[in-house]
């Protein structure tokens, strides 16, 4: 049977006194991937109920870990990678990859970051080739913070491909979708910006997905189509690298390259403000992740 969600929830809104503008968004949030994944194989899911990283699932990333200029040490902790199950809006438990402040511990000394953080990903565990990855998430709000989630290919890279699902620089107004490969990878050319309409910020809960076939790949938020690159597209700047496994990655990063391109600020961190090191300290900003869900290409899905 299908539901027309948007009727459903103006009806509560009627009998429950609630307020139809918000109900109808909540409801097509939690809407938006059913309708898009319905009748689909899922391959993967991970609700994070359990109140633990499920091991068997995701690995975690250490210190040894260094990259664009990033101000944050990796590290297996639960001071960085926690779980919450009383998350306003989510659907039973959460991941929460947090950034602490925590000078004096990095032990690279040409780094020498002040930060500790989380970084989990599914590499020797779960990869998928083509079909359709999706996360719930909630952002914080907080300038040169830099935290993602994102595909990545199983060789070095940038030759087996990377998809970026959502990156985020602490600008409230909008996230960032990529595909990086050979001789297109960086800023050039398939990046892109998605700009939330008037009143929607990414500090609220969003459904961030792509959908990757062997001709496309297309990003959504909330079911919404925001951005599409094609095989011929790409083929016009180098080789179409996404017909091989990716695996899936969430990351917390802090400061960087990415938010001091966006933001210029070299001062207290590399692209991180003082009053962004001062949310850090009090322990108020993370990065809330519902559940992760990949299903098989529409081709492969199972009958009704």
């Amino acid at each position: 049977m299908q539901f027309n969600y948007r009727s459903v929830a103006k009806i509560l809104a009627m009998v429950f006194g609630l307020a139809t503008a918000s109900v109808v968004a909540v409801a097509h949030d939690h809407a938006a991937s059913t309708t898009a994944s319905e009748d689909r194989e899922a391959i993967f899911s991970e609700e994070f109920n359990d109140g633990r990283l499920d091991r068997e699932k995701w690995n975690v990333v250490g210190a040894d870990f260094w990259v664009n200029n990033e101000q944050q040490v990796y590290i297996d902790s639960e001071d960085t990678i926690q779980f919450r199950s009383d998350v306003e809006g989510a659907d039973g438990g959460v991941l929460v990859l947090r950034p602490v402040y925590r000078p004096g511990i990095d032990p690279n000394a040409e780094r020498q970051a002040d930060f500790v953080s989380g970084r989990v990903h599914s590499k020797g565990k779960f990869d998928f080739t083509h079909g359709r990855a999706e996360a719930r998430i909630k952002l914080p709000d907080a300038e040169g913070v830099w935290p993602a989630w994102w595909l990545l290919g199983n060789g070095k890279w940038p030759t087996t491909g990377e998809i970026d699902v959502m990156e985020y620089v602490g600008e409230k107004d909008w996230i960032g979708v990529a595909l990086h490969g050979t001789n297109y990878s960086g800023e050039t050319p398939f990046v892109n910006k998605h700009f939330f309409p008037a009143g929607t910020d990414a500090t609220d809960w969003h459904t961030y997905s792509v959908e990757w076939t062997a001709e496309t790949i297309t990003f959504e938020v909330d079911g919404k189509l925001i951005y599409r690159a094609t095989k011929p597209m790409v083929g016009f700047y180098g080789e179409w690298l996404f017909d091989t496994p990716q695996h899936l990655i969430l990351n917390f990063a802090v400061g960087g390259i990415y938010p001091l391109k966006t933001n210029g600020i070299t001062e207290p961190y590399v692209g991180v403000p003082q009053e962004t090191v001062d949310k850090i300290k009090t322990g108020e900003i993370a990065m809330l992740v519902d559940w992760v869900r990949v299903y098989a290409p529409e081709a492969t899905s199972l009958d009704e």
